[in-house]
């Protein structure tokens, strides 16, 4: 079956000219909304003449499907270009419109346009380039171009309001001008006071500092600047890397990070598009081929865009572009303030700025002269953007990168499936680094089967114990060496299941078909999908029987480290833990000076930390994800746990790792064990081929939750009659799964359904989505529909 990727069929999308609908323009391929159906249709229409107009094409930030045709006034006509944001009316009042270039005439004589009423920036927010991604996004994922544009822009720009420049952080600082306190401030005291404390710390302190310890220090400050006695300064606030995530430049390579180099750059010396996958084993260098390759791309003049999974995730990566490049860098992602993410963007759509690194969002980042990107860890299924517009940001990479003519590098040291097969079929070409910086050994993997293992001390209750006799043993002679260890268990809380010990019936959640999870240091159950959390019943709710507590998270692992090695200086890594990014980083930076002995987390341990201190790995149960009802879930286990793993031995001492399981035998779990990577992925391989399953196909979602049990269902068996009549003969290799409930089939109080169409391309799918959008205009409001291309969970 032969499958183009994503890039390939770019040039093939269906065409965005517009044509006309009455009085209105929509996209040849579109299909309206029953929202956008109801419309009103004086939306383009005005009441006053507009005498030979020149007109123009605008996506409405509003999501309603197709481009609109209004009138440009006189004062406009030849001033805008496309990607400038405007003004305009729409229905009943005004909204954000994005002028796309010129529109046709309507058909007929008589027809009355409205007239865009202003523009709010004096140049494009978006350049050319992006615009046409942007096209190219809406088609595919099928979602309103108007508010694809929206979404792509940084707040401050996707409101209809007039753009700003933003401002960088300042820190205002006071600075003494004398050596002591004159006389003459004897009958100033404040004044005396603020003067007094100045000059006790150095004669220069920040203004909060001051204020802070002095009740009204800020006035009193001033009168001193204007009396001579001091001076007021403000000094910009640059993003500083955090002591211990910093890494210098190395004095070589290897060969193998040399031979990449070299090829790097003669694709960026050629200026075509040319898709790269590295794959290198942990540990072996990619981030610095990548700044190597971004340099070279600054000295040709081009720009560079570094996307990462979660930028929280990965601050030595973050850390290592800005001890190389200083403020050549702009960081994006959505722990930022929106001035900050604003001042970033407006400094790469300058031009000032020619590195973003940033999350999935910021494939969309305005860098000038694109020449260079890089998709690290392009294996994570982070990069998939689970709401509104349903993107998978490495895909989106490699097509903007062609549409730019910009060499794409995919870094992994566990390939997705669907880059392997790009490569084996020519499309990507391959790097490899299948050797450690300075030769250094990969970890020993040793199996832990805890069949047999596990200790069994008395009843199964909240204290049994979890961390097997053989783990304890190596953790206390790491610890003793002086080294540090790594525990992943890729669950948060303490307890995962509340059990009555009497009618067996488990604690779940009242709005979602899960479990509560049990948070000791909350002393609460919480549901971690819909947020619900309530104090930690002492009874069942049913039968007043006694709860057992169990499954683990890592606040239990956290507790059992502290109880069993009390000498141990011990953290927990996960989303309750790290509540904020500066939090996250700090707690990071702490463990990379080893003043933490033991980290405890979740996958936030295995993503782009390099840590030279640490020599174990523990993976407490590598059982989690296995079970999960997702044909993905065997890849997904094999690339956490080789990832984790990765973690050990990346300084001058060798690594270890212990895998605790109880399924030994499970596919996955034996080929980390080998390090056997080509292994697992052409099994894999071959059970995906064998099931006409990605990357050997193509996969769209209909998603369907509502309120009402009976109403979501019948919605969604009807479109699933729909698609059934018009499916294409079985030789076009079109199939359709369900309709069904969804694997978890409630979450917040909605029951959710879901209908999975697979094809051989993109284009086998279109027909039948299209008649899927068509039928949304008869669809009651109680149930919402999204249609979800190449979906990354099935759940």
């Amino acid at each position: 079956m032969e499958q183009r990727p994503l890039w390939s069929e770019a040039g093939a999308a269906p065409a965005e000219a517009p044509t006309t609908r009455g009085s209105r323009a929509v996209r040849t391929s579109g299909v309206k909304s029953r929202r956008e159906l109801s419309a009103p249709v004086a939306a383009a229409t005005v009441r006053a003449e507009v005498s030979a107009p020149v007109l123009a094409s605008i996506a409405v930030g509003r999501p309603v499907r197709g481009e609109f045709t209004y009138a440009l006034p006189e004062e406009l006509a030849g001033r805008l270009e496309p990607g400038q944001r405007v003004l305009v009316p729409f229905g009943r009042g005004t909204a954000l419109g994005f002028y796309l270039g010129p529109a046709s005439p309507p058909p007929g004589d008589k027809v009355k346009l409205k007239a865009v009423q202003r523009v709010l920036e004096d140049s494009p927010s978006l350049p050319r380039d992006l615009i046409a991604l942007l096209r190219f996004a809406a088609v595919h994922y099928r979602y309103p171009l108007g508010e694809v544009i929206r979404g792509a822009l940084p707040p401050g720009l996707s409101k209809a309001v007039e753009e700003k420049e933003a401002k960088p952080d300042v820190q205002h600082f006071a600075v003494a001008l004398v050596n002591e306190v004159p006389p003459e401030l004897s009958r100033a005291p404040a004044q005396s006071a603020a003067l007094a404390y100045l000059l006790a710390v150095g004669g220069r302190a920040p203004l909060e500092e001051v204020a802070h310890a002095i009740p009204g220090a800020r006035e009193t400050l001033k009168k001193l600047a204007t009396r001579g006695f001091a001076r007021l300064e403000e000094k910009t606030v640059e993003a500083s890397v955090k002591e211990g995530l910093i890494q210098g430049r190395p004095d070589h390579l290897t060969p193998e990070q040399d031979a990449a180099g070299v090829v790097l750059r003669g694709a960026l010396d050629a200026a075509t598009f040319q898709p790269f996958l590295l794959h290198g084993v942990t540990g072996s260098g990619k981030t610095e081929v990548y700044l190597r390759a971004a340099e070279h791309a600054l000295s040709l003049g081009k720009g560079s865009l570094i996307l990462v999974p979660e930028i929280a995730l990965t601050p030595q990566l973050v850390g290592r572009f800005r001890s190389r490049f200083g403020a050549e860098v702009a960081v994006l992602h959505s722990a930022l303030k929106d001035r900050e993410r604003l001042f970033h963007w407006q400094a790469l759509r300058r031009g000032d700025v020619k590195i973003a690194v940033g999350v999935r969002s910021a494939v969309f980042a305005p860098v000038d002269n694109l020449g260079l990107i890089v998709v690290d860890e392009e294996h994570d299924p982070s990069f998939k953007q689970e709401e509104k517009l349903r993107y998978q940001a490495r895909d989106l990479a490699v097509v903007r990168g062609k549409q730019a003519g910009a060499v794409v590098v995919l870094g992994s040291a566990t390939p997705a499936l669907e880059t392997l097969e790009n490569v084996k079929r020519g499309r990507y070409q391959l790097l490899e680094l299948k050797h450690r910086v300075d030769d250094r050994p990969m970890p020993s993997i040793e199996l832990v089967d805890l069949r047999v293992e596990r200790p069994r001390e008395g009843v199964v209750t909240e204290e049994a114990p979890i961390l097997s006799p053989p783990l304890l043993e190596a953790m206390a002679e790491t610890i003793g060496r002086g080294q540090q260890v790594i525990l992943f268990l890729n669950r948060r809380g303490h307890s995962t299941v509340l059990l009555c010990e009497v009618c067996g019936l488990s604690l779940k959640c009242s709005e979602c078909d899960v479990c509560l999870t049990h948070h000791r240091s909350q002393n609460r159950v919480v549901c971690h999908y819909c947020g619900l959390a309530m104090p930690v019943p002492e009874q069942c709710l049913e039968c007043t029987g006694p709860m057992l507590k169990l499954g683990i998270g890592t606040e239990r692992v956290e507790a059992e480290v502290l109880e069993r090695i009390p000498t141990a200086r011990v953290a927990r890594l996960d989303r309750d833990s790290a509540s904020s990014a500066e939090r996250l980083t700090e707690l990071l930076a702490s463990f990379a000076r080893r003043e933490l002995d033991v980290l405890v987390g979740t996958q936030m341990v295995a993503k782009g930390h390099d840590f030279p201190g640490v020599t174990l790995v523990c993976v407490v149960m590598a059982d989690t994800s296995l079970s999960i009802p997702d044909f993905r879930a065997a890849e997904r286990t094999f690339h956490l746990l080789t990832q984790v793993a990765g973690r050990a031995g990346r300084g001058k001492d060798p690594g270890r790792v212990l895998v605790q399981t109880y399924n030994p035998d499970a596919e996955p779990v034996r080929r980390v064990l080998a390090h056997d990577f080509d292994g697992f992925a052409n099994q894999e391989l071959e059970w995906r081929k064998a099931l006409a399953y990605p990357p050997y196909s193509r996969m769209a979602a209909v998603r369907l939750e509502g309120e009402h049990p009976e109403q979501t269902a019948s919605v969604a068996r009807s479109l699933g009659n729909i698609v059934s009549r018009h499916m294409p003969p079985a030789s076009a290799g079109v199939r359709m799964l369900g309709p069904a409930l969804a694997p978890i089939s409630r979450i917040r109080g909605k029951t959710r359904w879901q209908l999975l169409l697979k094809g051989p391309t993109h284009t086998a799918l279109a027909p039948l989505l299209a008649r899927v959008e068509a039928a949304l205009a008869d669809v009651p409001s109680a149930v919402k529909v999204v249609i979800d291309v190449d979906p990354g969970a099935m759940l």
